[in-house]
């Protein structure tokens, strides 16, 4: 299996496939490399690498759960890329990943040759972020793939209504472990103590300033149409600050969009036929 060291001595799983402009794939809050399982068939024509953040998926966790922040995150991503000796990557970024590459353009501009958001912008509003809050770090009450199942298609409904069945039980079985004493997490679930301990710090930083540092590179923003973490509002916002951003909504999807959607691919492309 394919890890790299950081420099502060964590081992981080990562993807790398494929031939061609490379494609850095990074996944939302609690996710995983395995995030990116509906976009990869529509890829082949990009090196795709993906990357498990510090605590998620096949990644060491941290002794120290502060270090579960963006800005750390951010530095093992240019730490993947100075191990693959990669100058340059395009970077898909679902939510913390989008919030990632943001800080990425505004860090280390030089390393990016594109940047796609799904369903991320420069602000959150609080409501969705009381909805992760309820469940970040806490074992699901269902014990079961198909309890789990069952309850988040019930909860995903709304905002997912054309979605059957069978991906929402796809996606309980790639995100959580069945054992006798029910279902487990694939993460490191002091992630929600880190998530506290920011929060109680203080408000969180003007993140406008990181978005706008995509200034001058190809870059587009995904959001779905019923999505309570990038809203209409921001939505529209971030097109009038940043005129070359290309934007679509999605139909029918919250947060976040599975990236297999037309809408979706067809924005990542034409973005990503942007680069010289």
């Amino acid at each position: 299996m394919p890890f790299f060291e950081t420099t502060d001595g964590l081992r981080l799983y990562f993807t790398d496939t494929g031939e061609g402009p490379p494609l850095l794939c990074l996944a939302g809050l609690t996710r995983d490399s395995r995030d990116f399982r509906y976009f990869a068939p529509h890829a082949a024509q990009y090196r795709m690498i993906t990357l498990d953040a510090r605590g998620r998926g096949q990644s060491d966790q941290d002794p120290d759960y502060m270090n579960y922040n963006v800005l750390r995150e951010t530095q093992d991503v240019l730490e993947l890329l100075d191990h693959l000796e990669l100058p340059q990557v395009a970077i898909l970024g679902t939510s913390r990943g989008g919030l990632v590459a943001m800080m990425l353009a505004a860090m280390a501009k030089d390393r990016l040759s594109a940047v796609i958001l799904n369903d991320v912008g420069p602000e959150i509003p609080p409501g969705g972020i009381a909805r992760i809050m309820e469940h970040v770090g806490r074992r699901p009450a269902a014990k079961t793939w198909d309890q789990a199942a069952e309850t988040l298609e019930a909860s995903m409904a709304p905002a997912f209504k054309d979605v059957p069945a069978s991906r929402w039980r796809e996606e309980v079985e790639t995100f959580y472990d069945q054992t006798p004493d029910g279902l487990s997490l694939r993460y490191d679930p002091r992630l929600r103590d880190s998530l506290l301990a920011q929060a109680k710090a203080g408000p969180p930083p003007d993140l406008w300033p990181l978005f706008l540092a995509l200034d001058g590179l190809p870059c587009g923003v995904i959001r779905g149409a019923n999505s309570d973490i990038l809203s209409a509002e921001t939505y529209v916002e971030m097109q009038r600050r940043l005129t070359a951003l290309q934007a679509v909504e999605v139909a029918n999807r919250g947060h976040v969009p599975f990236l297999d959607e037309p809408e979706a691919l067809a924005l990542t492309q034409s973005v990503l036929d942007q680069i010289e």
